[in-house]
């Protein structure tokens, strides 16, 4: 093989995988944004739900599982987990959403 064609084919190869590699960090960025986002919505809904429910109700929920049942909340326990845990009847309750690596 000649000199010249190696190395247009060896250049060809490492420009190739240097694409293909920013390529998959850009991809494993993009997916940790939006992991990241997702937690933060959650924890946004769950908020919102409580603050409402202390509007109308005048008592924040007494727990996660009362907001599961009455308001249209999901959580996908494959992806996070959710701390709630009541301080006081009129106290607004300590809400965190935490997520699972797998």
């Amino acid at each position: 093989m000649d000199r010249r064609v190696f190395k247009n084919v060896l250049g060809s190869v490492i420009f190739s995988t240097i694409i293909v590699i920013i390529i998959l960090v850009g991809l494993k960025q993009a997916e940790k944004s939006s992991r990241a986002e997702g937690r933060r919505l959650l924890e946004e809904a769950i908020f919102r739900v409580v603050i409402h429910n202390y509007a109308v109700e005048g008592h924040f929920p007494e727990s996660l599982d009362y907001i599961v049942e009455n308001f249209d909340i999901y959580i996908d326990t494959t992806r996070f987990i959710v701390h709630y845990e009541v301080l006081g009847a009129n106290l607004l309750p300590d809400i965190r959403v935490f997520e699972l690596y797998s």
